[in-house]
């Protein structure tokens, strides 16, 4: 990927809590027939999991990006390092279901080379493949003050994704 240095997950240098959850992401998904939504994720994590590196993320049924995770195998992680706001605000707030956000908030796509659609203007973005998916069950939880996040049974599809490529900018 042109002006991007390829490197290991090992490499990643970051930490993660701050990354995900006070700088944001977006999670960005390929369906089966190449269509490509984006959304803002501040929820999710990453490690090692059977022996691989993963990520997992988190979208609820009803964003539209969902139908592009359940029908597609690839997603990028794409991270501004705290800048962008007003793109990952926007993101967050507008579904693509109704309009082209991605044009619109000024993202420029980038193919990876594993062909997941990733924006030029992240610091870093991590390239996935999926290895499991389940959606979040009522019963499982075992403390009963987080089914607040739940008020309407929207229960989020947790994603495991395999990350198979992580870029991040030449200038870093």
């Amino acid at each position: 990927m042109n002006g991007y240095k390829r490197i290991t997950p090992t490499e990643l240098d970051g930490n993660v809590f701050r990354m995900i959850g006070e700088d944001w992401m977006l999670v960005t998904a390929t369906d089966a027939k190449g269509g490509v939504n984006t959304m803002t994720a501040s929820w999710g994590g990453m490690g090692i999991l059977w022996g691989e590196p993963v990520c997992f993320v988190f979208v609820r049924p009803q964003r539209y990006t969902h139908e592009f995770t359940e029908s597609g195998d690839k997603v990028t992680l794409s991270f501004f390092g705290g800048g962008n706001r007003n793109v990952l605000n926007y993101c967050g707030s507008v579904s693509g279901r109704t309009t082209d956000k991605i044009k619109n908030a000024g993202l420029t796509k980038v193919v990876t080379d594993e062909g997941a659609v990733g924006f030029s203007e992240a610091k870093i973005i991590i390239s996935c493949s999926k290895l499991y998916s389940d959606k979040l069950k009522k019963e499982c939880f075992h403390e009963a003050a987080l089914l607040n996040n739940y008020r309407n049974n929207d229960f989020h599809t947790v994603y495991v994704y395999k990350v198979e490529g992580v870029y991040t900018k030449n200038e870093l």
